[in-house]
């Protein structure tokens, strides 16, 4: 008898937790659908590709969420905020140094760094030399004198500053004094403000090559020379040689300079204290952290995951992106 008691208060239990579960399923997916409104994203160039993919799949999940995407450098992007005072929910960064310097503590409080990536060369089959160019030669192919190439403006974009750092890297690692100065003197009306607007250049064969992403080259199908990781900016072993590039940029204030000193590279992405819509921002960035929703996009778009890195502020994150981070 009191085993048939047992046994049907055992199945009470599995009844009753099975039924507070499915309430509880019902009100999270309630919870998930009431996120509605606009959710404004300052991103990299960059990131143009996965965002958009990123947004598409989001949608699926929160069909009320309009989703307020823009691109530009991400030093623009910044003073977008700083400077402008547009309203925004998320800021997406190629460098996480520029949330960092730019938006910490004022406009944000943490900082989760994401994906990684690599300065590249990148062009086409029509490009001039394209045939003969390799990691050996490059410097000297774009040095010539029917070569032109475009590379972004360091003053809006990490991809700008990142090309001066690489060069000045390339000068030591191949030994070649001036090689740095010599190329940045060189096709100056073909700097852009940020490094998407190169590939128009290059795909209208105005120009043959470009500095960019690796993960922009996969993104577009375009060839590329994988520079040596002395150089590329991808390596955390070379951390210290990185950090013997330094570049100097426009800082936020009229005549004021920022100092950027290289290191691996490095997307970071946080969410605004005054963000207008939290709720779909903290959903959206858990989305695109999560290793099998927007993770696995960026990923295949060239752009490896980094996740889990250490975090600032940690107390200060939502709770729903404490999963992607480590304590620090």
């Amino acid at each position: 008898m009191k085993i048939r008691m047992k046994t049907r208060l055992r199945s009470g239990w599995l009844i009753l937790t099975f039924i507070l579960l499915i309430c509880f399923n019902v009100k999270a997916q309630k919870q998930m659908t009431n996120i509605s409104g606009d959710l404004i994203v300052f991103h990299a160039g960059s990131l143009s590709v996965p965002m958009k993919e990123i947004s598409a799949e989001f949608s699926k999940i929160y069909p009320k969420v309009k989703i307020l995407s823009e691109s530009a450098g991400s030093v623009a992007s910044a003073r977008k905020i700083t400077d402008l005072h547009r309203p925004c929910d998320i800021m997406a960064s190629a460098d996480y140094s520029v949330i960092d310097k730019m938006l910490i503590p004022k406009y944000a409080d943490w900082n989760i760094k994401f994906a990684s990536n690599e300065m590249a060369i990148v062009y086409t089959g029509k490009s001039r030399y394209a045939d003969k160019i390799n990691p050996q030669n490059w410097y000297e192919t774009l040095m010539k004198s029917d070569v032109d190439y475009g590379r972004a403006d360091p003053n809006s974009d990490p991809c700008g500053y990142r090309t001066v750092m690489m060069l000045h890297l390339a000068e030591k690692f191949y030994k070649k004094p001036g090689l740095a100065k010599n190329i940045m003197g060189k096709d100056q009306e073909f700097n852009r403000p940020k490094e998407v607007d190169l590939l128009a250049l290059l795909e209208s064969e105005s120009i043959d090559y470009i500095f960019i992403y690796r993960s922009v080259a996969i993104q577009h199908n375009l060839k590329y020379i994988v520079l040596p990781d002395q150089v590329n900016l991808k390596n955390p072993a070379y951390a210290s040689l990185y950090a013997t590039a330094k570049v100097e940029i426009n800082g936020s204030k009229p005549g004021e300079k920022q100092l950027m000193t290289g290191e691996p590279m490095i997307y970071g992405v946080t969410i605004l204290k005054d963000a207008p819509n939290k709720a779909a921002a903290e959903a959206f960035v858990a989305f695109m952290l999560s290793k099998n929703q927007g993770m696995k996009i960026l990923e295949r778009d060239g752009q490896p995951s980094v996740i889990p890195m250490p975090v600032q502020n940690f107390d200060k994150l939502p709770a729903i992106l404490k999963p992607f981070v480590t304590k620090k």
